[in-house]
């Protein structure tokens, strides 16, 4: 249930439903990006391990608390376990570990990042935080059922590490599933999810089942090109598309805001990302206007099935089909 600015998770937390995606942000820049943007009003961080700048975007929060700008208890920091940590006795120790870095006592929201188990590596012995294990590319497989992820996940939570738990990347088979064993609440569903990638029926599933979705990459292609994702630079940007633009230009704001706008009126929160002062405030100011529901319908009428964020892409040595 959305209200204004906040939506209210299973576990009984509000989350804003605007936030600031931590995806990209260099270490060395983290610490002063998360504190301009608290001072620009942003008070949820979307984190993970794989950013590997958790350590510095706490620092930044630290701060904003010393100084006064914030108390722990309004911001919201959301981070994610990566996929070589899916056993039990070892997802514990990483959350552990993940809430040392932030620095901040506790998570508010940890998500299983993947719906897959990756070899187990100690994260200190690493030599690459992402999927691949050698400069070849390689990755390896771990048996490793969700349900135990999941069961560590609520340790988690008893334990008093994090506040709500929650899964990203997963699909309809697996959250059914998940929810025939839960503990705790599911409490949100992160996603792909742009006018480019609908998957309508799965945020229904979420949504019928009292779980709250947050949508990644929410201006489709843009947020790959500096990655150089083939799938991206052959996409049309949204911020172009005629669509997008008629309806910016009769609510006088920007692409951008439209993109969001389309997300959080349908009850989705976003995490955008940007360096510029301007934008930052721009994309806080989401909640203040209403598309139509023919405006909303032209704007989902863009659904192609274009997912960017795809381990095929990046896996060419093994893919792993997990969106298949």
């Amino acid at each position: 249930m959305a209200s204004k600015g906040y939506i209210k998770l299973a576990s009984g937390h509000q989350m804003p439903l605007v936030g600031f995606g931590l995806w990209k942000v260099p270490k060395e820049t983290a610490a002063d990006t998360v504190y301009n943007a608290i001072k620009a009003g942003y008070r949820l961080f979307d984190g993970a391990y794989d950013y590997q700048n958790e350590k510095e975007a706490g620092q930044g929060i630290q701060k904003a608390i010393k100084d006064g700008l914030v108390k722990r208890e309004e911001i919201f920091v959301t981070t994610k376990l990566w996929n070589n940590y899916h056993r039990k006795d070892v997802a514990v120790k990483m959350a552990k570990w993940q809430n040392e870095q932030w620095g901040l006592g506790y998570i508010d929201l940890y998500l299983i990042h993947f719906p897959v188990s990756l070899k187990y590596i100690p994260h200190e012995e690493r030599p690459y935080p992402a999927w691949w294990l050698d400069d070849a590319g390689t990755i390896e497989t771990e048996r490793v059922p969700i349900r135990e992820t999941w069961e560590a996940l609520e340790q988690v939570v008893d334990e008093g590490i994090a506040k709500s738990i929650g899964v990203s990347n997963f699909q309809a088979q697996s959250i059914y599933d998940l929810l025939t064993y839960n503990r705790h609440p599911l409490s949100s569903l992160q996603i792909e999810h742009h006018p480019y990638l609908v998957q309508p029926e799965l945020v229904k599933l979420a949504q019928e089942n009292g779980v709250a979705v947050t949508a990644y990459s929410s201006f489709g292609p843009q947020s790959f090109l500096e990655i150089q994702n083939k799938r991206a630079v052959d996409a049309p940007l949204l911020f172009d598309h005629n669509v997008v633009k008629k309806v910016a230009e009769a609510h006088k704001v920007t692409p951008a805001q439209v993109l969001l706008r389309w997300a959080v009126q349908r009850g989705v929160a976003v995490i955008p990302k940007s360096n510029n002062q301007s934008r930052l405030a721009q994309n806080l100011e989401v909640v203040d206007f209403d598309l139509s529901p023919a405006e909303i319908e032209s704007i989902s009428s863009l659904d192609k099935g274009l997912r960017f964020n795809d381990p095929i892409v990046y896996l060419p040595n093994k893919p792993l089909r997990i969106f298949a």
